[in-house]
């Protein structure tokens, strides 16, 4: 009888602490970094350049050992007037970054921790340099999208700090300067204005791209949409810069070897070949000569277009009668992206940053990706000389 009481309260005892355990406040499991955290706002263009810029933000944290806050991606939507915020995790897992360095979101930092180690009063906003038009200030909330994305927090600043001459490149040597001079023992968060990385990505952060994984909401929408859009394989998948403002910007090539994510595909220091406006801009006829080459190789019976302007289907599917070509609507620039990660073989502008994006995440898969209108350079040697 006192064996099976002691055996019941046993299994009691162990009830509750199981319970206890459930039920404790998420705070208590979340413990404050000694060594200090990154916060910044991704206030420079739209996911493409954000994308660029998480890159090296993330790299940067990992070289400072603080840990990284990953912020909400910033949105803008047609007819919505100012911006909006969408949590990291709304398109992609947390979870794989953790294998890369420390990291927490924004929305738990600023809910469960910022309160201890960032009260209002300590808020300080970091810059290379003065951004005000009078006096000395980072004035780290002028402007859209700067002052909705602090605000969205509840985040005002009380002072600024010029972190000048000090980089964001790992490369540089500067890490231990970092450290020196802003210790996390007097500067427990390091609140940037802009991201704490350059643009577009370097070579030394690129790597990092193997730990961005889509979400599961994401995963399952583009599978559903290639199971029910594009039920033959092989299937290839292109992205089009063809809008007017990206034709004006591709008019400036000329006056520069780089532009923006062109380093994908000419090398960062051209070695793989030249960037020309044609490859920045090509031609209809250069997109359809260079998609029937594609569909003629992989025999492949669909093709999947992704655009920001004209996505070119009538043109292509008078010279390639027997291919279905399929477009997502309404419009989702991250399903677009997740189904070119899945395409047989994928087609890309060379200086487009939503184009690098597919063309990374494809790297990381294996899979084989290749560029409007360039051409790499056939022998190294005989370019040299």
């Amino acid at each position: 009888m006192m064996a099976g009481m002691t055996n019941f309260f046993g299994i009691l005892l162990q009830m509750c602490l199981f319970l206890l355990h459930v039920n404790l406040p998420a705070s208590s499991a979340l413990r404050i970094d000694e060594s200090g955290y990154i916060v910044y706002c991704p206030c420079m263009g739209r996911f493409g350049n954000q994308a660029e810029q998480f890159l090296g933000s993330l790299s940067f944290a990992k070289s400072i050992n603080r840990t990284f806050v990953i912020p909400p991606w910033v949105e803008y939507k047609p007819y919505v007037e100012g911006s909006l915020r969408v949590s990291y995790d709304t398109y992609f897992q947390v979870e794989p970054l953790k294998q890369f360095h420390r990291v927490i979101t924004m929305e738990q930092f600023m809910e469960k921790l910022a309160p201890k180690i960032w009260p209002p009063s300590q808020r300080i906003s970091f810059c290379y340099m003065s951004r005000a038009s009078e006096g000395s200030n980072c004035n780290a909330k002028e402007g859209n999208p700067f002052g909705p994305f602090w605000d969205h927090f509840n985040v005002d600043f009380v002072g600024s700090e010029f972190h000048n001459p000090l980089s964001f490149d790992i490369t540089s040597g500067e890490t231990k300067l970092w450290k020196q001079r802003y210790p996390a023992s007097k500067y427990p968060v390091l609140a940037f204005v802009g991201a704490p990385g350059p643009f577009p990505a370097t070579e030394s952060s690129l790597g990092v791209q193997r730990f961005i994984r889509w979400s599961d909401k994401i995963e399952a929408k583009a599978e559903k949409f290639i199971k029910s859009k594009i039920p033959e394989r092989p299937f290839i998948g292109i992205h089009l810069r063809n809008g007017v403002d990206w034709r004006s910007a591709c008019s400036h090539v000329k006056e520069t070897p780089q532009m923006f994510a062109s380093a994908q595909c000419t090398g960062y220091h051209n070695e793989n070949g030249l960037l020309t406006e044609e490859v920045c801009y090509p031609s209809d006829s250069t997109v359809v000569k260079q998609v029937k080459n594609e569909v003629k190789r992989l025999n492949a019976k669909t093709v999947f277009v992704a655009t920001d302007d004209r996505d070119l289907i009538k043109e292509m599917s008078k010279v390639m009668k027997k291919v279905k070509f399929v477009r997502a609507y309404p419009s989702d620039p991250h399903l677009d992206l997740a189904i070119l990660s899945k395409a047989d073989h994928y087609i890309g502008n060379c200086v487009s940053t939503f184009s690098a994006f597919a063309k990374r995440y494809r790297d990381t898969l294996g899979k084989t990706s290749s560029f409007w209108a360039f051409k790499y350079h056939s022998d190294k040697k005989n370019t040299e000389l």
